[in-house]
This record gives structure tokens, C-alpha cells and sequence, in this order.
């Protein structure tokens, strides 16, 4: 058993983050004796996922309240919605896991919903752009059966491959029984990190090629400069970095969740449009579909 550093030192982080001591150890759920200091950055995780959970269920409800919106653009939407909903609650149940059940099950399955989610957030983004491309280039055939039998693929590809990848570490992919191969993030090891960061590049530079265009620089912007940290300290970090340089890059990445709404749902005229009139009480006037470039 690793040997346990102060309790109210500023590093000693624990728990998901591979926290340390003063001689650089990583410290496991294995060696928690007693109860953990709260940390203000799960404080700030805690909160930020109840505010990502809200407004994404917000954009979820608004989707499926009102049946002119399940044109397959929308329901990408949705598909990025309910990613975010659940990167927010993943967030909000580790920090209330931490600190309720500081067991190592309840480390995987957090972890796990917060590998699936994040995946599913970013492929749903990918699906996104995707469409609008297609969209674009083929305006005249874009309201066919194809593609609405396109978009359900893409959703069970989204969705599947996401959940695979949150399934890995309770399948037993991960450092708990060998800490020396613990990535920035425990209990990921750091192959699994570097393989997801590795995947997430891929699917940022895919969007860039899609969009290419200035005018949608603030849309491909956003999710580069919110996941380019958390992707760069997954493939060049280790279990020896420190635990703020683990929390600083995460959170940026939770905030794309936050800003998803704002970006691709709120600007849409229908979605505000249910959305006010929900806030006023009074029914929403009929729905025209748009194409996925005014989403």
C-alpha cells in the first residue's frame, strides 16, 4: 500500500485524478483511511455538471416536446444533447461518488460514463459537421428516405462505439491492478488515454476539413480550443503529472458541453421559438423544417 500524504496538502488530490504526495507517489482509492478533504476543483466540477446537465435538458425536452422537430438534422441535435447530459451528470456523480463511496467500482463506473459521454459529444459534433456537408452538396436530394436512413447510422455508430469505449475500463482495462501504468486520469492507463486523445484529434481535424470555411470559424473553434489541452496532456502527460495540470485541461473540456446549446441549439429559430414558448405559457406556432446549416 502506497504510502498516504497529508491530508491538507494542496496536491493531495484524489480519487479519479492521480493525485500525489510530497515525493511524487500516485495516491489510489486503495489507500484512503479516512475521509477526503474537499477540493474546490470538484467543487467547481460538481457545479459546472449540474449547470451542463440543466441546459442540455433544457435543449432535449425542447426537442422532443415538439414533433416538427424530427428532421435527422434535429435529431443530431438531440444525439449531442443527451451526450452533454450525461458528460454533466458523470461529472456531478463523481464528485458525489468521491466523497460518498470512495470505492473503486464506483471510480469505473463514473469514469466509464464520462469516457461514453464525452466520445459520444464529440462523434455527435463529427455527425453534425457530416451532415451539413452533405447538406450542402446535396441540397436538392438532402430531404430523401436516405438521408434519414444515413442519420440513424450515424447515430447507432455514435452511440455504439461510445459505449464500447466507456465499457473498457469496468471490462478490465485499466491501472488499478498495476498503478505504475496509470495515465493523468485514473484508472485509465496511459495507452487508453493516448489512444482516446489520439481519436479525438482525428475527429477535430475531420471537422476542419468539413467546415473549411471562415464563417463557421467561431462553430469549429470552440470544441479545438475546449478539447486541444485535455488531448495534448492526455498524450504527453503521465501519472506523475500533477493533479492541477489534470483538472485545468479537464475543465475546459467539460465547458464544451456547456457551450454545445449555446452554439448549435439556442441560435436555431424553432428551438427558441419552443423555447419561448414554453417561458410564456403559450403554444408554439408551427414549425417549418430548415436545413442542417440553419441548425
Amino acid at each position: 500500500m502506497m504510502e498516504k500524504g497529508p491530508p491538507n496538502s494542496s496536491e493531495g488530490q484524489q480519487g479519479w485524478f492521480s493525485a500525489r504526495n510530497g515525493s511524487g507517489s500516485s495516491v489510489g482509492l486503495e489507500s484512503v483511511a479516512q475521509p477526503l478533504a474537499l477540493s474546490p476543483w470538484d467543487v467547481v466540477l460538481c457545479v459546472s455538471g449540474t449547470i451542463i446537465s440543466c441546459e442540455n435538458a433544457v435543449v432535449l425536452l425542447a426537442i422532443l416536446h415538439t414533433p416538427a422537430l424530427r428532421a435527422p438534422a434535429f435529431l443530431l441535435l438531440g444525439s449531442l444533447a443527451t451526450a452533454d447530459l450525461l458528460a454533466g451528470l458523470g461529472l456531478l456523480l463523481h464528485g458525489a461518488l468521491e466523497y460518498l463511496v470512495p470505492w473503486e467500482a464506483a471510480s469505473l463506473l463514473t469514469v466509464g460514463l464520462l469516457v461514453a459521454s464525452f466520445t459520444a459529444s464529440v462523434s455527435s459534433l463529427l455527425s453534425i459537421t457530416i451532415d451539413r456537408y452533405l447538406s450542402l452538396c446535396n441540397a436538392l436530394t438532402y430531404h430523401s428516405e436516405s438521408t434519414v436512413s444515413r442519420t440513424h447510422v450515424m447515430l447507432l455508430l455514435t452511440w455504439g462505439a461510445s459505449a464500447c469505449c466507456g465499457l473498457l475500463p469496468a471490462a478490465g482495462w485499466n491501472c488499478l491492478g498495476q498503478p505504475s501504468a496509470c495515465s493523468a486520469v485514473r484508472p485509465l492507463t496511459r495507452g487508453q488515454l493516448a489512444a482516446l486523445a489520439a481519436c479525438l484529434l482525428a475527429a477535430l481535424a475531420a471537422v476542419l476539413q468539413l467546415y473549411g470555411a471562415a464563417t463557421l470559424a467561431v462553430t469549429l473553434g470552440t470544441p479545438a480550443a475546449c478539447w486541444l489541452p485535455f488531448a495534448l496532456h492526455g498524450l504527453l502527460g503521465g501519472r506523475s503529472s500533477p493533479a492541477l495540470h489534470t483538472y485545468a485541461t479537464l475543465l475546459p473540456a467539460a465547458y464544451n458541453s456547456l457551450l454545445n446549446p449555446v452554439i448549435y441549439a439556442f441560435r436555431n429559430r424553432e428551438i427558441r421559438k419552443v423555447l419561448w414558448a414554453a417561458c410564456c405559457g403559450c403554444s408554439a406556432p408551427p414549425c417549418r423544417a430548415r436545413s442542417p446549416s440553419d441548425v
